[in-house]
């Protein structure tokens, strides 16, 4: 039997453990995939902010020999701006696909222990309207005793 606990904590050390500890090694991409893109945009953002605030910077002292001299002064504080707002909403989608990641470990080990049985069903059906006698898409569920 999984321990939702410990799926939640092996998470938190090493994302996709939880999941491996689940067995559902399929979800260890998504994984990856979510913290990797996310990481790498919030490294692509801070190095152009960077660049931006370090040209702002050097614009302030006089200079004006950098790679953005075709720019002035307001757009190089847009261009910060802009940036430091795409980097920082990064950081919080990494906090959150984090917190996720051991979240689903977590769910996913608890609903582990549930027992699915054929007493309980859902299942799709068309139904006949008597009113407009048009087929309508319905849902039916049986529980059996």
């Amino acid at each position: 039997m999984l321990a939702p606990s410990r799926a939640a904590f092996y998470s938190a050390v090493i994302p996709g453990l939880g999941q491996a500890y689940n067995k559902k090694y399929w979800k260890i991409p998504l994984v990856y995939a979510a913290l990797g893109t996310t990481v790498y945009f919030y490294i692509t953002n801070n190095n152009k902010y960077n660049d931006y605030r370090d040209a702002y910077k050097r614009r302030l002292l006089g200079f004006n020999d950098d790679e953005f001299s075709y720019l002035d002064t307001s757009r190089l504080i847009q261009a910060q701006r802009f940036y430091q707002r795409n980097r920082d909403l990064s950081a919080l989608l990494i906090g959150v696909f984090y917190i996720l990641n051991i979240v689903d470990a977590n769910v996913d080990a608890h609903l582990m222990q549930y027992n699915v049985s054929d007493k309980l069903t859902l299942q799709p059906d068309l139904i006949q309207n008597d009113l407009t006698q048009r087929r309508q898409l319905g849902l039916g569920i049986s529980f059996k005793f």
